[in-house]
């Protein structure tokens, strides 16, 4: 049954401004009266850059690490283009490469920005794309709400203008972007990404063992799609971010909640119209709770702002959930897949949290950041058919994980 998100009481303690409790209902009242609900779908790709030569140890990486396939691949005069694909009801996953070491343009810029991302300076999460009706449809009611989208003359990557797909500028406070397609996200030609290639055998050949030793070691059966996305935003930004998303979205927000031992709060956003959140994952938005020149005063933890000062307004994870259940001697499942991508090189931030025993409860751990995307993958799984993306707990120990890792020496600040 789908979602009401006039009708919906958001979960969580975090207290929401005025500001936020208003524009929210104007914004879903909006959605409804302009026609933009009915047109919108699910969410049906995500899109990742890695720098240029990193493509292919980024699919092997991503092979390895979730469920995802190679599909089809393309080329454009400033990129290739790889299309990964899963469940069939499922998100694909878009992999772009610059084809030249030079290639610059508002990625590059924006990541040259930040201490800790300007070494992979094309390397970024850059947004999702949703099904829509009538993409033309979809640009002028949006463009009517002010947001802006990609025209020509504005970007040099054809991706963004020249395929069926009608892209947004970077947001403001994201910096991710939003797509919108009418095409059958399956009718790659129709899809007009750019001249289809082939990948070289000795690649492919790499893949299809990785894909073998996931067979052989029932990971394909285990790792089951994404499960949400959550982008690191700045303090005072969190309640525009979440409205801008719900703007130029069919999501709601589902609910917040306060993290007060990292000094943060998790907030989330989800499709109502589908069964599955696999089906068009949940957004989730993090941000501190006080800036970080506030805190300053406080000397609270601040992981999360810490990564928006060192890394910039990003994407800082993908969660994939893991089918719940024992897989031998009492070691649950999430469990045996990280033990067994740790054999294989990957690194992990810490242990698994969270217990999973008799009682529904949730079990997560977060990777060490790709060394291609800059992404952290998460682990998740669901216990007991426990409800919900998080508990107090396991956020906070992530968080703090993730923060230990992501800091940065500057003259005398060490954050």
């Amino acid at each position: 049954m789908a979602i009401d998100p006039l009708k919906y009481k958001p979960k969580g303690d975090k207290e929401n401004s005025e500001f936020f409790e208003t524009y929210k209902v104007k914004i879903y009242e909006r959605r409804k009266s302009s026609g933009l609900e009915d047109l919108l779908d699910a969410l049906r790709a995500l899109v990742v850059q890695v720098e240029h030569g990193d493509a292919f140890s980024y699919l092997r990486e991503l092979y390895l690490m979730g469920p995802y396939r190679f599909a089809a691949a393309f080329q454009n005069e400033t990129h290739r283009i790889f299309v990964l694909e899963s469940h069939p009801d499922y998100p694909r996953f878009i992999v772009l490469e610059p084809l030249s070491p030079d290639y610059v343009d508002d990625i590059t810029m924006r990541n040259r920005l930040y201490p800790l991302s300007a070494a992979k300076a094309n390397a970024r999460y850059v947004g999702e794309i949703f099904q829509t009706k009538d993409v033309d449809a979809t640009r002028k009611i949006l463009e009517s709400h002010n947001i802006r989208f990609n025209y020509h003359h504005e970007t040099k990557n054809a991706f963004f203008t020249d395929a069926q797909i009608a892209f947004t500028f970077p947001s403001d406070y994201t910096s991710n972007r939003v797509g919108y397609s009418e095409i059958d996200i399956a009718d790659y030609g129709a899809l007009q990404l750019g001249e289809p290639i082939e990948i070289p055998a000795e690649e492919k050949g790499k893949l299809d063992a990785i894909e073998e030793f996931a067979k052989q070691h029932k990971l394909d059966e285990l790792l089951l799609g994404v499960d949400h996305m959550a982008t690191r935003i700045l303090a005072g930004e969190r309640e525009d971010a979440i409205c801008e998303f719900l703007t130029m979205s069919n999501y709601y927000f589902w609910g917040a909640y306060n993290i007060v031992a990292m000094n943060s709060s998790t907030n989330v956003t989800r499709n109502g119209s589908v069964q599955d959140d696999k089906q068009s994952p949940a957004k989730v938005f993090t941000a501190n709770n006080i800036p970080s020149f506030v805190n300053s005063f406080e000397n609270l933890p601040m992981p999360t702002e810490d990564f928006v000062r060192n890394f910039g307004r990003r994407m800082h994870h993908i969660a994939y959930e893991v089918r719940d259940g024992d897989h031998r001697g009492g070691e649950k499942n999430v469990d045996y897949v990280v033990n067994t991508v740790k054999h294989e090189g990957i690194e992990f931030l810490a242990h698994v949290v969270g217990e999973c025993k008799d009682d529904p409860d949730l079990k997560q751990i977060f990777s060490k950041h790709s060394e291609y995307s800059i992404l952290i993958t998460e682990y998740v799984e669901r216990c007991h058919k426990f409800d919900g993306f998080f508990t107090k707990t396991n956020v906070a120990a992530l968080t703090e994980a993730a923060g230990q890792d992501e800091r940065y020496q500057h003259g005398k600040v060490f954050d």
